[in-house]
């Protein structure tokens, strides 16, 4: 099924419901949440999935999974999706967290072959046993790191969203502290304890994070230059240490192909 909306085939009664979407540039899905349980994965471009709890950016051929009922937004930067929306009760083992995934290049046949299908594809045969066969290899996969935690005091939070939505180097925690009317030290522990991270480690990944949509239409080194980095080593040393692959592999000239070389969607 292509470009359907979910709740109008949401009753239908199948496990897996396969829908594939195409979306203007810079589209965004509002705050919403589903039934089901959603394995969101994105052909082109590179999405942005926020919710209460932190945000995921999700790179060209990758995909996110969803937990059901998980209230969500996600901007689309020119992105053609194929979703799989599944019943709950037949994924015991979903994650409890959003999560960003490698889609290998079985899943993205299935997937590409599943959103082809009717609402009321047959359970035997082929078109069910591809429906089974998606959900064995989604529960194969892997975590990808990208991802910040958002925390739960109103205050972090609305200083963590700030930042996501335009990253300065420049930003220091005794900013951040005077913002809360915290001395330093007090507001750094206090933010450590609600993410895990000091607030400079956390605003250092942050950054990499918005490397990605930035990288859809400009070189690494005009990338680490925007981002503040000293030079485009620096910034490729720092992205490679933390997501474990270098922003060359996202780089604007390489998008006719995709990362990897293959292709993929929602």
């Amino acid at each position: 099924m292509k470009n359907v909306s979910l709740a109008g085939v949401d009753h239908a009664d199948r496990v897996v419901l396969p829908i594939g979407t195409d979306y203007p540039p810079g589209h965004v899905l509002d705050w919403h949440e589903h039934r089901r349980a959603q394995f969101l994965y994105g052909a082109t471009g590179v999405m942005v999935v926020d919710t209460a709890e932190g945000t995921w950016t999700v790179p060209p051929e990758r995909a996110v999974l969803i937990p059901a009922a998980t209230r969500h937004r996600v901007h689309m930067l020119g992105v053609s999706t194929r979703s799989l929306y599944i019943e709950p009760n037949a994924v015991p083992w979903w994650p409890a967290t959003c999560t960003v995934v490698n889609v290998p290049p079985l899943l993205r046949e299935l997937l590409l072959v599943a959103v082809e299908f009717e609402i009321d594809y047959s359970l035997s045969g082929r078109e069910g046993s591809i429906a089974a066969l998606l959900l064995h290899e989604i529960a194969e996969l892997a975590a990808l790191p990208f991802h910040v935690g958002i925390p739960a005091a109103a205050d972090l939070a609305e200083l963590c969203r700030e930042y996501l939505a335009a990253p300065d180097a420049g930003v220091t925690n005794a900013a951040w502290a005077a913002r809360t009317a915290m001395s330093e030290r007090a507001f750094t522990r206090r933010f450590r304890s609600e993410t895990g991270d000091s607030p400079a480690v956390w605003r250092a990944r942050a950054r990499l994070l918005a490397a990605m949509p930035l990288l859809r239409t400009a070189s690494v080194s005009e990338v680490g230059v925007r981002l503040g980095y000293a030079s485009p080593a620096a910034f490729t040393a720092a992205f490679t240490r933390t997501f474990g692959v270098p922003p060359s592999r996202f780089a604007a000239s390489r998008q006719s192909g995709g990362p990897s070389g293959s292709r993929n969607s929602r």
